[in-house]
């Protein structure tokens, strides 16, 4: 497919695992809602990312089943690959940096919507939920691995009955539990993936991780 880059992000340490993202350079090879959710469906990916204005920025977010005014990781992923400063989604303006290793981006914890939070005892108990673990609704488990350092053992779980049973890295959910918190993380979550967290004095909290281009699926 023309002007399809596939990343990955929120990489570990060796540069492996981050959650896949689709980014269609050019949006209007796909006008309209229904178009993109359809591509966005058909490649499969936890959110693909279709850029209407890459000069300032603007940017439409889709899941396989649903369109999103916010997410972490295509922002992180799209700031990355377009070296933007500043990216614009419907919930408000999404501020970039890049510092070298990682790509970071600074929003709200109220523009994450319809997620839930919930600790668990021990980073084991964390390891053994099946995926997804029963009941409904969007489930970010998570679990200290080192409370002092602030190093956190994470998964998610979309459960909206789509193809993504496990999210293998979630910007925005570690954006909320950062909030929640009120300090900065080192997350692991998946099957190695790493998330970075600061909250700001403002009420506004960094999000940053890794950046690598992946194959196309």
């Amino acid at each position: 497919m023309n002007e399809l880059d596939v990343l990955r992000v929120f990489c570990g340490p060796d540069g492996r695992h981050g959650n896949a993202l689709g980014v269609v350079r050019d949006g209007r090879t796909h006008p309209g809602e229904a178009a993109r959710q359809a591509l966005a469906a058909e490649l499969g990916y936890s959110e693909t990312v279709f850029v209407d204005d890459p000069e300032r920025g603007i940017v439409d977010i889709y899941t396989p089943s649903a369109r999103l005014p916010f997410a972490g990781h295509p922002l992180v992923g799209a700031a990355w690959l377009l070296d933007l400063e500043l990216l614009q989604v419907p919930a408000g303006e999404v501020w970039a940096r890049h510092d070298g290793e990682f790509t970071w981006i600074t929003a709200r914890p109220e523009w994450v919507t319809g997620r839930r939070t919930q600790q668990y005892g021990t980073v084991a108990e964390v390891d053994a939920l099946p995926a997804p673990p029963p009941g409904d609704g969007w489930l970010y488990a998570w679990a200290w691995e080192d409370e002092a350092a602030g190093r956190v053992r994470a998964r998610a779980f979309p459960r909206r009955g789509d193809a993504i049973t496990e999210d293998e890295a979630t910007g925005a959910a570690a954006l909320l539990l950062t909030g929640e918190l009120d300090r900065a993380l080192n997350i692991t979550q998946g099957a190695g993936s790493q998330i970075l967290t600061a909250p700001g004095r403002d009420g506004t909290i960094e999000v940053g991780g890794r950046v690598r281009f992946a194959p196309h699926a």
